[in-house]
């Protein structure tokens, strides 16, 4: 009995030592001071009943201190943290920033990064011109010629408008519809074939990057081709439907010939059957004259 209770009071030793290391984080502590990081070891209990992980609040304190960034208090991550922001990648874009030196606060990263935005992949962005490649696009000439453009679209995340900013699709069809606009503004396609680069000049001065995410640094025509003739094919439509219209009138003039030929033809019919009906009447208008001696003519007989 006393081997049995010696292992529970040992078990409940180890389980009480476990309890104290979970709530009382002095590892945590310890690494915090010896990296230079000031944090209260009452404030790192005080995490464990705000769920919050100590463990994350100081590595990011540890991470943004080694690497130079000041001005951020572990009351600022947990209230990020709280808020369902990602604490690593605020802290990570906050070094890549200020390596980069871009002018980046961390008021401005945890917005961007409750906005729904990977705060990390824009500051890369900022760093590193991201290519945007715009589908086929199709304009037509002032000649009616179909001209298909393929473009390239080289851009840089704008940090300041990163929050409120529209997105690519934004800017895919900005640069879409300044295409068009361009070719159907053209003197003539085969001037947008010998000069691509035209079009690239006319849509980057038309500011399409106003109130975006993103900044504009060149538009490159990747490809031009020359699809269908839209005007000649308009023209042969119209020519067909004027033909279809001229037939109809002509069908309409010989339908409206027939019927006054069967017009004409049972006029004919009602006059014949004028005639018949008077020659059939003329031997009983004889019979009556002859009854009542008015026959004309009629001479009288001898007795």
């Amino acid at each position: 009995m006393a081997e049995y209770s010696f292992l529970i009071w040992i078990a409940i030793a180890i389980a009480g030592i476990w309890i104290f290391i979970y709530f009382i984080p002095v590892n945590l502590w310890i690494v915090a001071l010896f990296s230079g990081v000031s944090v209260n070891l009452i404030t790192l209990v005080f995490m464990r009943f705000r769920k919050v992980p100590p463990g994350l609040i100081v590595q990011s304190l540890i991470l943004a201190t080694k690497a130079g960034i000041k001005d951020i208090t572990s009351d600022q991550l947990e209230t990020h943290f709280l808020a369902r922001g990602n604490l690593k990648s605020v802290i990570k874009a906050l070094i890549v920033a200020d390596k980069a030196n871009l002018d980046l606060s961390y008021k401005q990263a945890t917005a961007i990064d409750l906005a729904g935005r990977d705060v990390l992949k824009a500051v890369q962005l900022s760093v590193s011109p991201y290519v945007i490649i715009v589908p086929p696009v199709t304009g037509v000439s002032v000649e009616g010629i179909e001209l298909i453009t393929e473009a390239r679209v080289t851009v840089r995340a704008n940090i300041r408008q990163l929050v409120g900013g529209a997105g690519e699709e934004t800017v895919t069809a900005r640069v879409g519809q300044g295409i068009i606009s361009t070719i159907g503004k053209a003197p003539s396609y085969l001037h947008v074939l010998e000069s691509p680069e035209s079009i690239s000049k006319v849509v980057l001065e038309n500011g399409l990057d106003s109130g975006t995410a993103f900044k504009i640094l060149s538009i490159d025509i990747a490809d031009i081709s020359v699809g269908r003739n839209i005007g000649a094919t308009l023209q042969i439509d119209q020519a067909n439907a004027d033909l279809s219209v001229a037939k109809a009138r002509a069908e309409e003039r010989r339908a409206m010939a027939v019927a006054q030929v069967q017009e004409m033809k049972a006029k004919a019919q009602e006059a014949r059957a004028h005639v018949i009906e008077a020659q059939a009447m003329i031997p009983i208008a004889l019979a009556g004259a002859f009854i009542r001696g008015t026959l004309t003519g009629k001479r009288k007989l001898k007795t």
